[in-house]
Formats: structure tokens, C-alpha cells, sequence
């Protein structure tokens, strides 16, 4: 007889991103040729000399256990990041290194949410972080979020949308899947109308190095009381390294320490000292380029998407993400993009993973391949639209 299931599990819904994914493979394993624009990762590896400080470290056979919050050298190095880049004082201190952004959400989220609590974030969103709120009994609450918001919260909703039950926000900035990121003015009123109602507030970072149009800036220039989650995988080309981090306010994080302890004794201790030298200036140049290299095709693929007959109602600003409105090609974008997969060899994401505002009206498409795919991917889809009409 089988054990009885957590009732929890009810509530976690599958990842269509995967199972578009498991469906290329199985073509690709047919033998056909298919262009991935599904999944967010990007097709750059870890810089050189992050690959050689991985090296050394094995050599070293500094392999073993680490602190539950991280090695020292990687909190200050951190720490040094935000001073030069945004010109922050963030003391190592606060800094907590993680398994993955993913690892940080479930550290911020098992701090905060309390059971039947709810959590305000918008939709769409990334549909993971609705999950994390449920692991610990919480209440996403997912509010509408359309191109007039950028897809994202605005402190009059937020105003409107708190009730007793609310325990704070959820929010990214850049988005994933928009691409969009909250401004800064508007960000420092939601921050303040959290702070007032004695909410938290947690910011999802892991995109913020690549920001293409403004000035980047980080959600930690409006409090010490604002958490903010951040990874090695986006920016630093480091997916499968499993590293990030979490930045609370002090008081924070002794209880943070607890939990890492228990839920994950320490991030991969190989990639906290390869991740020391993501910082050091050589890499930094490496990154740059690419982050150019992501704007270019960023540049390239939001006009020929509208010329395939897709709406992008909001030119993203950051990641490597457009959410394209497709309803003008179809009524159901879920079955649009298995059509495209299966006639054009092209993976791309329907809307219905990030939440039902846009689920059936929106895809979302990753750039985080190179500029020839991405040329390759239109010339394809634009013969697949010819031979629909």
C-alpha cells in the first residue's frame, strides 16, 4: 500500500518549460533538427578563470564542508560587487551564500511566511516562486499585471490589493518571463508602503547584471530591512554550479543560518571558491561582452518578432526574455508553441506557466542562444506562419 501523499503537492502544478523541453529531446533523438528558446540558460559556460579557480580548489582539495552562510572570501568579494558596481556598503555580514537563487527563496521564505499567510506578486511571474511560498503553507496571491504595468506590481495595487492576511511581496527585477524591471522611484514607494504596513519585502536579483537601457541599481539602496535574492547563474553563465545568495537584514541571520544548516549544510564548496573569481576584473570584462552580446540579440529579435505578427507590447529592459503576445496568430498559445515545436523545430514557452492572466494569450521566448540560431529560429517560424495562412 502506498504511503498518503502531502496534500501540499496539490497545489505545485507542473513545469511546461520541462516537458516542452522533454519533447525536443525526444525529436532531436529522431533525428530532427530543433532550436532551443525555451529554457532560461545561457549558452555562454563559466569565465576561464572561474573554470581554473574550480581547478585549483580540487587540486587544493579544499573539498569539505563549508559555513553554513558561505566562505568568508566570497561574502566579501560580494560585498566588494555591490560597492563597485552600485556603490553600496553591504556589510559580508548580511550576505548569506546559497544553493541557487532557489536555495535562497526557500531560506527567505521559511524566515517569513507564516501558515495561510499570503504573499503578493504579480502575474505573470516565475512560477517557481508562487511554489516556494506554498512549501511552507503560504498563499501566493498572483495579481493581474498587464503591459500597462510593465507585468509588474505598482504601489497603488499593492495598496489596494493588501489585507489582513498579507504577509509581504514577492517581486523581480528584472522579470523573468518579461524581461521588465520595476523603476526605481516606483520600487522605493512599494518598499515604503511594505515598511508601513509592517510587511517584508523580497527581490528577486538574479538579472539585474544584465540591465541593458538605465543605470542598474539594487533594491538594497532603499533599507537594510529590504531582502534580496541573487545567483552566479544568470549573469556569471554558472546554471548547473548551483551558487547564489541572499542578502537580510542582520538581525536576520543567525535565524537564516539556522535553516541553512538544517535544509542544506553549505552551497558546493568548489563553487564558492570558483565563484571568488567571477569578481576579479578579467571576468568582469568577460561578462560585460557578453551582457553586449545578449543586448544585440535582444535587439535583433524583438522586431522580427513583431514582424512574424507577434505583439511585444513592452521592450524588455533586462534578462534574456521577451513575452510576446500571440493572439493575434492564435487563440491558444500553449497549443501554438507545441505546433511550432513539432512542424518549425522551434521551442519556445507558452504563457500558461506564469500564471493565468496570460496564459492563454502569451509565449515567452529565450534569447539565450546565439544571434545565428536566433536568424535560423525566424526564417523557420516565418515559413510555419506562410503555410498556416
Amino acid at each position: 500500500m502506498n504511503p498518503i501523499l502531502a496534500s501540499r503537492l496539490a497545489n505545485i502544478a507542473p513545469f511546461h518549460v520541462m516537458e516542452l523541453a522533454k519533447m525536443a529531446t525526444e525529436l532531436e533523438r529522431q533525428g530532427r533538427s530543433i532550436i532551443h528558446m525555451g529554457i532560461g540558460e545561457p549558452d555562454f559556460t563559466a569565465a576561464p578563470p572561474v573554470i581554473e579557480a574550480a581547478a585549483r580548489a580540487m587540486g587544493d582539495g579544499r573539498l569539505q564542508y563549508t559555513s553554513a552562510i558561505g566562505i568568508p572570501a566570497l561574502r566579501e568579494a560580494i560585498s566588494e560587487h555591490y560597492l563597485r558596481v552600485y556603490g553600496l556598503q553591504v556589510a559580508p555580514s548580511r550576505i548569506v551564500v546559497t544553493a541557487g537563487a532557489s536555495a535562497a527563496l526557500l531560506l527567505a521564505c521559511a524566515a517569513l511566511v507564516e501558515t495561510g499567510s499570503e504573499v503578493l506578486m504579480p502575474d505573470p511571474s516565475y512560477p517557481c516562486n508562487r511554489h516556494f511560498v506554498a512549501a511552507f503553507n503560504g498563499q501566493a496571491r498572483m495579481i493581474p499585471s498587464g503591459p500597462e504595468q510593465r507585468f509588474q506590481l505598482s504601489d497603488d495595487v499593492v495598496r489596494e490589493q493588501w489585507t489582513d492576511k498579507t504577509r509581504g511581496v514577492l517581486l523581480a527585477s528584472p522579470s523573468n518571463p518579461t524581461g521588465t524591471s520595476i523603476p526605481h522611484h516606483e520600487l522605493a514607494k512599494i518598499v515604503g508602503t511594505v515598511r508601513d504596513k509592517g510587511g517584508f519585502t523580497i527581490v528577486d536579483e538574479i538579472y539585474q547584471g544584465l540591465t541593458y537601457d538605465e543605470e542598474p541599481f539594487s533594491a538594497l539602496s532603499l533599507g537594510e530591512d529590504v531582502i534580496v535574492i541573487n545567483s552566479f547563474s544568470k549573469y556569471f553563465n554558472m546554471t548547473g554550479w548551483r551558487l547564489g545568495w541572499l542578502v537580510v537584514p542582520e538581525f536576520m541571520v543567525p535565524q537564516v543560518e539556522k535553516l541553512a544548516q538544517n535544509l542544506f549544510i553549505c552551497a558546493s564548496s568548489i563553487a564558492q571558491h570558483a565563484g571568488v573569481a567571477c569578481f576579479a576584473p578579467e571576468s568582469i570584462a568577460i561578462y560585460e561582452q557578453r551582457k553586449a552580446e545578449f543586448k544585440r540579440r535582444r535587439d535583433y529579435i524583438v522586431p522580427a518578432l513583431r514582424q512574424l505578427g507577434f505583439k511585444v507590447p513592452v521592450t524588455p529592459d533586462g534578462a534574456f526574455y521577451v513575452y510576446a503576445d500571440c493572439s493575434a496568430l492564435s487563440d491558444d498559445a500553449d497549443k501554438l508553441t507545441i505546433d511550432m515545436l513539432n512542424q518549425a523545430g522551434v521551442v519556445l514557452v507558452p504563457g500558461l506557466d506564469f500564471g493565468p492572466f496570460t496564459a492563454r494569450q502569451y509565449i515567452r521566448l529565450s534569447y539565450a542562444t546565439s544571434l545565428d540560431n536566433l536568424r535560423e529560429a525566424v526564417s523557420r517560424l516565418e515559413k510555419f506562419f506562410a503555410e498556416r495562412r
